[in-house]
């Protein structure tokens, strides 16, 4: 009687916590036999289902299963106050627990084992993880062993993604010593930018294929059109409109609190914490108030369009290279409350008005409807299938529609796509060429799809395309990366922008 209630207990609570499932990065199989049995059972109905059954049919199936970006860490907490989890004996359950989370450091600590006896390797071929990176799994790891019945215990570990190369650095594998050629380009910039009158076309043209970061700043302000060519109204016009923003943050920023503006503040403030969540000088308390004084400020002087989540992260490159002018070790894990109240102010009215200029150019991608960004993503669609009749027809075949993963290309720049430090090499030339955050940018995202279409072609479900074109594997991208990209996108644009019947059917 009492084996016959044991069978009926298991039939009836199949899903409860502590039942056979599978589990990820389970090191044993079921002990009792009888379940492994039933288990295996299970796996073959699962297994025989058809593949067409299983793929997500449709996008809004598809959105359903998974997270967006702008979702990370929403998910509301899960519900274990159910009677049927409170049958279950705690004992148990943390004893297990204890028991996975051991058995998983036990693994974790056998490849750097291995790596410490291999001493012998020489400096320059190991590879050395920002701070930031270890700090960040110092955290996660205190995390799980303070909270060891954690929610995502359950699912799949995330591999916290290392940033490998600091923000500052010109190169994924590192910032090697400067060469000659570079040193006679940062000579031949500091010669353009202490001319009586800069010549701005030349500017652009030695800014394209990238600037040299000790003159970044400056040459950043003087391509956005924040800064006059004239070096002698250049400190007078930085210290006018720095006053003028100020003024703005008196005039405005209190608003905040009105009804009619809370919506707006409110989703800033909810948007600020997700901007590049695995940099740490993001994460800062003052930094975040920065940015939701320029956010805010930004928003009420364009009631046209007001604020719309991605334009958070179009402050972060500025903020960046700004800062950077008074930092000049690795920004990515500084302090800013070691800066003094004049150099954050300056950083924060620069942003400010830098991002500005840029919005000026493509504030129709924010309006209502985004009506710029429809259009480029439809321009986008007729570039590729003319470029890639293949990659265009595979899209078709399996209904993935452009705007379902070309929406967000449009909307960031590319940002969620990319490492912060080739976003700043990207913007560098967008700034050098003429619309180039509107225009040349669809050109840079043609060239980069194609460049994942032999991914793209392997992938032979909705679901696996789309999962591939929303996690593109860039992390470990740098300057040579961007260049080849970009040296593609203006060979597009030279074949194709002036004869646009082209790319039209």
């Amino acid at each position: 009687m009492a084996a016959e209630n044991s069978k009926q207990f298991w039939k009836r609570s199949a899903k409860l916590p502590g039942s056979i499932q599978p589990v990820y990065g389970a090191q044993h199989p079921p002990l009792d036999p009888r379940l492994t049995k039933n288990f295996i059972k299970e796996r073959s109905k699962v297994n025989s289902v058809p593949l067409k059954n299983k793929k997500a049919s449709s996008f809004h199936e598809f959105a359903r299963n998974t997270s967006d970006a702008w979702d990370i860490g929403d998910d509301e907490e899960e519900d274990f106050s159910s009677p049927p989890f409170q049958t279950l004996n705690s004992k148990v359950a943390l004893a297990t627990a204890a028991q996975v989370l051991e058995n998983h450091s036990k693994l974790r600590v056998k490849p750097e084992r291995s790596q410490s006896t291999t001493s012998d390797v020489p400096a320059s071929y190991k590879v050395i993880k920002s701070s930031s990176d270890a700090q960040l799994s110092r955290n996660s790891s205190d995390t799980r062993l303070r909270d060891p019945l954690h929610k995502q215990q359950s699912l799949p570990l995330r591999p916290i993604i290392p940033l490998v190369a600091r923000i500052s650095d010109q190169n994924a594998s590192g910032a090697p010593p400067m060469t000659v050629r570079e040193k006679t380009r940062l000579e031949k910039f500091r010669q353009l930018l202490s001319s009586h009158n800069t010549d701005l076309d030349e500017l652009r043209k030695w800014s394209w294929p990238g600037v040299p970061r000790e003159v970044r700043p400056v040459t950043w302000r003087l391509l956005s059109g924040y800064l006059p060519a004239n070096t002698e109204r250049r400190k007078l016009t930085l210290q006018r409109k720095r006053e003028e923003y100020f003024g703005f943050i008196e005039q405005y920023y209190d608003s905040r609190n009105e009804e009619h503006h809370q919506d707006t503040y409110r989703q800033i403030h909810i948007d600020i914490p997700r901007t590049n969540p695995l940099i740490p000088l993001f994460q800062q308390p003052l930094v975040q108030e920065i940015f939701e004084r320029i956010l805010f400020i930004w928003a009420i002087r364009h009631p046209a369009s007001g604020y719309v989540q991605g334009i958070n992260d179009l402050v972060t490159p500025f903020f960046v290279v700004f800062l950077s002018e008074y930092v000049e070790e690795d920004v990515e894990n500084f302090d800013v409350t070691n800066l003094s109240q004049d150099m954050l102010r300056s950083i924060e009215a620069d942003s400010f008005w830098c991002m500005s200029k840029l919005l000026d150019g493509i504030q129709d991608n924010y309006t209502f409807a985004q009506p710029g960004i429809q259009k480029k993503v439809k321009a986008l669609e007729e570039l590729v299938s003319r470029i890639d009749e293949q990659v265009h027809s595979h899209f078709r075949r399996y209904e993935v529609e452009y705007l379902q993963f070309a929406f967000r290309w449009m909307n960031n720049l590319l940002m969620r796509e990319l490492p912060l430090r080739c976003t700043i090499r990207l913007w560098d030339t967008y700034q050098s060429e003429p619309e180039g955050f509107s225009h040349f940018h669809l050109y840079v995202c043609a060239a980069f799809l194609i460049k994942w279409r032999k991914e793209i072609l392997d992938e032979e479900d909705f679901q696996g395309l789309l999962m591939l074109l929303q996690n593109l594997p860039t992390i470990h991208w740098g300057n040579e990366e961007i260049g080849l990209l970009l040296a593609e996108a203006y060979r597009l644009k030279y074949m194709f922008a002036d004869a646009p019947n082209h790319y039209r059917r």
